[in-house]
């Protein structure tokens, strides 16, 4: 375990420089001109001004050397400076990840905890009402776009029923918490601010639902296939003839025995969560990385386009070995090398 984690490490940041590099030169051959983001329309006519401009963000250097100048900046921890905000991108980043972090996080709940438990009932009452009801819950999950389904309920629960409460992460009226770990429902229960905190997770629960709605119907289908190879196993059968409840014949001999190949679902969808709830946080205005990503592309904001690609190909990468060592917990025959 020991020398697999340090040759992951190893190759790790030579990984994330390849990621660097083709998004750099990628970002560079798109079509536009970051200049817009940077100075008015009225001043793009005047040679003087576009040119100090150019030699300000760098943009006068060749491809090359802008490449060097950026991955030497890269390796003091500078991010560089963001067209868009004027500010540095890593203090742009380290206030947008909380809230991705927070959604993201209730949606891998949400989604996991139904996923798993569809699964289940749903290989364990196969070609019953429940089976049906819940492969047809995760076909709809599944397939529906994240825009559609999000207005939907935004609609239904918010407008029609008012149940739960619109965009955004607070009540305008209430006074946000103090700043600690940037993830409001953690923060105002750290503050002891209780009505604060019942309306951010009121906030919280339609877009992590949303959200989690994606991966609840691949995790649901993957554990009903494994589930039902697994019920007709040898050790499955032996376990009931010894008399083993039969929930502890589904969790403990059965659904143990699945989780490998969930893991890597579960894994994966939270690293490709983390960049890619665009629609989600858009939808419901909530400010974390995916709209963060999205005005950085609009604007052709090459730092802060790079930014968030880092931030991305690293939660891949230390999701996936995360994945990888609870792969050995869950499983201690699996040996990594």
């Amino acid at each position: 375990m020991s020398g697999y984690l340090i040759r992951r490490l190893v190759t790790m940041p030579f990984l994330i420089l390849g990621i660097i590099t083709i998004t750099f030169f990628l970002s560079r051959v798109t079509k536009g001109d970051p200049l817009t983001a940077i100075i008015s329309e009225q001043q793009m006519s005047n040679p003087e001004v576009v040119a100090a401009a150019k030699q300000r963000w760098g943009l006068d250097l060749s491809l090359p050397e802008q490449y060097l100048v950026y991955t030497g900046k890269l390796l003091t921890g500078d991010l560089g400076t963001s067209f868009t905000t004027k500010r540095p991108v890593l203090q742009d980043l380290l206030e947008r990840l909380p809230a991705t972090l927070e959604l993201v996080i209730a949606a891998m709940i949400i989604g996991t905890v139904l996923g798993i438990a569809l699964g289940v009932l749903a290989a364990y009452y196969r070609n019953g009402w429940l089976d049906h009801g819940s492969r047809l819950f995760a076909l709809v999950g599944s397939s529906l776009p994240v825009f559609w389904s999000g207005l939907g309920l935004l609609f239904i629960f918010s407008v029609q029923l008012g149940w739960l409460p619109g965009p955004g992460r607070l009540d305008a009226r209430l006074q946000p918490p103090p700043m600690i770990t940037g993830m409001i429902t953690l923060d105002t229960l750290l503050a002891g601010d209780l009505a604060a905190f019942v309306d951010a997770l009121h906030h919280l629960i339609l877009p992590a639902f949303v959200l989690g709605w994606t991966v609840t119907g691949t995790i649901s289908r993957l554990v009903r296939a494994n589930m039902l190879e697994v019920l007709n196993q040898e050790y499955v059968l032996t376990a009931r003839a010894k008399g083993a409840g039969e929930l502890r014949v589904l969790l403990h001999h059965a659904l143990r025995n699945t989780l490998v190949p969930t893991l890597t679902v579960i894994g994966h969808s939270f690293a490709y969560l983390i960049t890619g709830a665009v629609l989600t946080e858009t939808i419901f205005a909530w400010p974390g990385m995916g709209s963060y990503a999205v005005e950085a592309a609009r604007a052709l904001d090459y730092p802060a386009i790079i930014g968030v690609t880092v931030v991305g190909g690293v939660t891949f990468l230390v999701t996936n070995l995360l994945t990888d060592i609870a792969y050995m917990l869950a499983n201690p025959r699996i040996r990594l090398s």
